[in-house]
C-alpha cells in the first residue's frame, strides 16, 4: 500500500491544485515502484512535493481519485471510518435522514463511491475501480455507524450498472450485497409515501435529489391545475396532489415508471385527483395545445438530456423546446417549474435556454425561486461535477 508514487508534469495538476480530487492520465510525468491498477499511491509535484494519497487506475482517463492531502493520513481503515462517520453526521445536520444519499463521492472525499439510504436498505454504486476495492470495508463501518444511532439496515443491494465503469476497466454489477432480501422499500418523504423499486428502478431506486424542491411546490399546487411532465414515479405529481391540487396529470413515457406512479398515487388514497399517462412528453406537449388544455402549474423534470459535452448543443435544442411548449400550457399568473439535471447543462446555458423559450412562446417571467440539488447531494465547489441540479420556479405572465 502506498509503495508506489506518481509525480505530475511540471504545470500541471490544476485540478488537485484548485482542492479537487482528479488528476488525468496526461498530467501525469512517471510512475514509480510497483503497483497495481487500483492501488493506493502517493501523488507528488514535479519538484517531489507531496500532494497526497489516492488510489491509481492507469486504464482510465482519470487515473488518480484523492483520498487524502496530508502525509500524516495514511489511508488506514480508522482514516476511512472517519471518512463515513463525517458523511453520517453531516446529514443528521441538515436533512431528514430516514432516507437520503449518505455518501455522495468526491464531495464526501470517498471519490466514485455513492450510497442511498431508504429507510432500512442500503443501495450502492460503485465507479471507481480503487473505491470497489474499498467498498466491503466502508460499508462496514457505514453499518456500524448507522447502528450507532439506532438504524439497523436489513440489507444492502448494488447497482453498479452504469456504463462509466467500463471506462475503468470494470464490468457492470448488480445484485445484493449479502443476503437477498425484499427490494421494494416504503419511504415516506414531504409526508408522500412511495414504493421505491430499487433493483428495477432508475439509477439507485428513487431519485432523492429533488426532495426538497418537492416540498417546494406545494406553496403553488392549492386548489390548482398541473401538468407533471417526465413524472418517473410520480413524485412531483404526489406532492402536488398532498398539497391540494384539484386534478393532476403525470406523463411519462415508461410504461414501468407509470405502473409504480399509479401504485403510488393509491398508496396515498390520491388516485381520484391524481392521474398518469404513459406518452412521449415531446409529442404530448403540442397535441395539448392543440385541443387548448390549459394548466396552472406545468412541471418539467427530464432525464440528462447530455452526458457529454459533445451533445450540449442537441441537449440545448431539447430543453428549448420543451420550455417553450410547456410555456404554452401555462394560463396566464400561472406557474413553471423546470429543471435540468445534467452538470454539462451549466447553470448559465441552462437559464439561457429558458429565457429564449420564453421569448419564443411570448411569455414573461418572474422567478419565484432557484435551487439547486438537496444538501444530502453536497456541491463541492472544488469538484465541479457534483453540481448538476438546476431548479426554478417561475410565475408566468402573458405580455401585454
Amino acid at each position: 500500500m502506498e509503495d508506489a508514487a506518481v509525480v505530475l508534469k511540471k504545470g500541471e495538476g490544476r485540478t488537485l491544485k484548485a482542492g479537487g480530487l482528479w488528476v488525468f492520465d496526461n498530467e501525469i510525468a512517471s510512475v514509480s515502484g510497483s503497483f497495481e491498477n487500483g492501488d493506493i499511491v502517493e501523488v507528488h509535484d514535479f519538484d517531489g512535493y507531496f500532494m497526497g494519497y489516492g488510489f491509481l487506475n492507469m486504464q482510465s482517463k482519470i487515473a488518480v481519485r484523492l483520498l487524502s492531502r496530508r502525509r500524516e493520513n495514511r489511508i488506514t481503515p480508522e482514516f476511512l471510518e472517519q471518512r463515513v462517520r463525517d458523511a453520517w453526521e453531516y446529514r443528521k445536520q441538515i436533512i431528514d435522514t430516514s432516507s437520503c444519499r449518505v455518501i455522495f463521492g468526491e464531495a464526501d472525499f470517498l471519490p466514485g463511491l455513492v450510497v442511498d439510504k431508504f429507510s432500512d436498505v442500503l443501495v450502492v454504486e460503485s465507479l471507481a475501480l480503487g473505491i470497489d476495492r474499498l467498498k466491503p470495508l466502508l460499508l462496514e463501518k457505514l453499518k456500524k455507524a448507522l447502528a450507532e444511532d439506532g438504524v439497523a439496515i436489513r440489507g444492502v443491494y448494488e447497482r453498479s450498472d452504469a456504463k462509466v465503469r467500463q471506462k475503468e476497466g470494470m464490468e457492470c454489477f448488480k445484485g445484493f450485497l449479502g443476503e437477498a432480501f425484499d427490494t421494494r422499500v416504503q419511504i415516506v418523504e414531504n409526508g408522500v409515501t412511495y414504493m421505491v423499486d430499487v433493483k428495477e428502478g432508475q439509477k439507485t431506486g428513487f431519485f432523492l435529489d429533488q426532495k426538497n424542491n418537492r416540498a417546494a411546490i406545494h406553496k403553488i399546487c392549492k386548489g390548482k391545475k398541473v401538468l407533471d411532465c417526465f413524472t418517473h414515479t410520480g413524485s412531483f405529481a404526489l406532492n402536488a396532489g398532498i398539497a391540494g391540487a384539484v386534478c393532476v396529470l403525470g406523463v411519462d413515457a415508461s410504461q414501468t415508471g407509470v405502473n409504480q406512479a399509479w401504485e403510488n398515487a393509491r398508496l396515498n388514497h390520491l388516485e381520484d385527483r391524481v392521474k398518469f399517462l404513459c406518452a412521449d412528453v415531446f409529442q404530448l406537449l403540442p397535441e395539448l395545445e392543440k385541443k387548448g388544455e390549459k394548466y396552472d402549474v406545468v412541471i418539467l423534470d427530464p432525464p440528462a438530456f447530455t452526458k457529454s459535452r459533445n451533445s450540449v448543443k442537441n441537449a440545448v435544442k431539447g430543453y428549448r423546446e420543451i420550455n417553450l411548449r410547456g410555456l404554452k400550457l401555462v394560463n396566464d399568473g400561472g406557474f413553471l417549474v423546470t429543471c435540468s439535471c445534467s452538470h454539462f447543462m451549466e447553470p448559465e446555458l441552462f437559464a439561457r435556454t429558458v429565457k429564449e423559450a420564453a421569448k419564443g412562446a411570448h411569455k414573461r417571467l418572474r422567478q419565484v425561486e432557484f435551487r439547486a440539488q438537496a444538501p444530502d447531494h453536497p456541491i463541492l465547489w472544488a469538484a465541479e461535477e457534483s453540481y448538476y441540479l438546476k431548479f426554478y420556479i417561475f410565475q408566468v405572465c402573458e405580455e401585454r
